[in-house]
């Protein structure tokens, strides 16, 4: 035991180089320092299988437990809920989700920062491992290609987030200081086509089955799966249908589930991709983050208008909420995720990309190509898990329409999917013209003003900070 928990130390600093990760302490960002000389060699990781398959499983747990895709109580789910219209924020002060909620965002924030950093430091450990394969003789070609695969997959993913969030980033390819501290900003078009070439050469390298027990590990049709995501914000409207439905029809790994109690279980075979948690007994970040026994609550809650958005006799509503009293007040919270406490054996994973979603991007996909049909049954098919009857949309405008309103009520609370498809619509002002503060070049967080300081060619500022 000793020994192995030696190794899985030794991986960490190898693969998350001290100055970089910017998950231990705070210091120099990806494009300000050199990183520190050290006594072990990182090519040390790649000797062998078992290594360097721990030090990518240790990606995944870096981006469970920071970053802009963690349901953590700090962790961007969170925040990107109360800036859009998903979450009503209930704390003060600008350490929190007040800030984000209230739309007075600085480009001095700490979170902002600490978003940039953390997501940046996790491309940096992608590029890492991408690097090290590419060195490296000692594993077989399914071993390499696995991990390459799994590799260029989390890069696109952070970077998704990191556009969808911040608007124009670099596309960080390197661990490479010298280039990395004078990166230039892309056009968020130019951040997917990168995104898409490293998903396409990740369908062709990962496996089509799965590596290890629990989906915890992407494979050909976790990255399928993310393609269609990416290719539909990118207005690819036949690739985005074309890529969905080569994991719909996997028919065989990919099963619909139509319990709403059970989609969220860890063994749920409507899952594609989840991130495991840290413990055994252990179960998600978000219900710890998310639910509440009492109120006020101690960060956010349920927007009403979300919760005015189910129609009548939705069973997410049902099931996927609850509603907490106190002292004659209600507020409600995110209920999709029902353990907050040590189970003995987990019963939940936090599920990243799963059926239902897809389900949905290929409607929409469908839809804005004029095949109304298939976006009809793809739509019909969500509402059936909710026990509501057949759309009664009919023009292609009023089913693209309802598509979103169904993607409002299908993925609230998770992976910001809420503020993303607001802002790649053109619908956020329109939207959160009533939240506090707001103003329509809120559409971007501020860049960090640490980074414009540090590297010029990040500017000029996002407008309106």
């Amino acid at each position: 035991m000793k020994n192995h928990i030696h190794i899985l130390l030794v991986i960490s600093r190898l693969i998350l180089l001290a100055c970089l990760a910017g998950l231990l302490s705070r210091c120099e960002n990806f494009v300000e320092a050199e990183p520190p000389r050290s006594q072990l060699s990182a090519t040390a990781v790649f000797e062998n299988y078992a290594t360097a398959n721990a030090a990518m499983s240790d990606i995944y747990a870096r981006i469970r437990d920071a970053g802009l895709l963690s349901g953590r109580a700090n962790g961007g789910q969170l925040f990107t809920g109360a800036y859009g219209d998903d979450l009503v924020s209930y704390e003060s002060g600008i350490y929190g989700t007040e800030p984000f909620y209230s739309n007075s965002l600085l480009a001095s924030n700490n979170n902002v920062t600490d978003f940039w950093n953390t997501t940046y430091a996790q491309v940096y450990a992608a590029n890492s491992m991408l690097e090290g394969l590419a060195a490296t003789t000692a594993l077989s070609t399914q071993q390499h290609e696995q991990l390459q695969g799994e590799a260029l997959f989390v890069r696109a993913l952070l970077h998704f987030y990191l556009t969808g969030l911040y608007g124009d980033v670099p596309y960080v390819t390197t661990t490479d200081y010298r280039i990395n501290t004078v990166a230039r900003r892309m056009l968020t078009a130019e951040v997917y086509q990168h995104c898409i070439a490293d998903l396409e050469t990740a369908v062709g390298l990962l496996p089509e089955n799965y590596t290890v027990a629990g989906r915890i590990r992407p494979n050909k049709h976790a990255a399928q799966a993310l393609l269609a995501r990416v290719y539909l914000y990118a207005g690819l409207w036949a690739e985005s249908s074309n890529a969905a439905s080569a994991v719909l029809n996997n028919n065989t790994l990919y099963v619909w589930e139509n319990d709403p109690e059970k989609v969220f279980l860890k063994d749920c075979t409507a899952t594609i991709w989840q991130l495991m948690p840290s413990a055994a007994g252990k179960n998600t970040e978000e219900g710890l983050t998310y639910i509440f026994s009492s109120g006020p609550p101690p960060q956010v809650a349920l927007n009403p208008k979300l919760m005015q958005a189910f129609e009548p006799g939705d069973l997410r509503r049902e099931k996927w909420t609850k509603t907490v009293t106190t002292g004659g007040n209600s507020w409600s919270h995110a209920f999709k995720y029902k353990q907050r406490n040590n189970t003995g054996t987990t019963v939940e994973y936090s599920i990243v990309l799963r059926l239902g979603e897809l389900y949905l991007v290929r409607a929409e996909a469908r839809a804005r190509q004029g095949e109304l049909i298939g976006a009809k049954e793809d739509l019909d098919k969500v509402r059936s898990l909710a026990g509501l009857g057949a759309t009664a949309a009919l023009s292609q405008q009023d089913l693209i329409d309802a598509i979103l309103r169904e993607r409002r009520v299908e993925l609230f609370a998770e992976y910001s999917h809420r503020f993303l498809d607001l802002k790649r619509t053109g619908s956020l002002d329109a939207a959160l013209s009533d939240k506090p503060g707001w103003d329509p070049t809120d559409k971007h967080w501020p860049l960090p003003q640490a980074e414009l300081l540090a590297n010029g060619n990040l500017a000029p500022q996002n407008p309106g900070y």
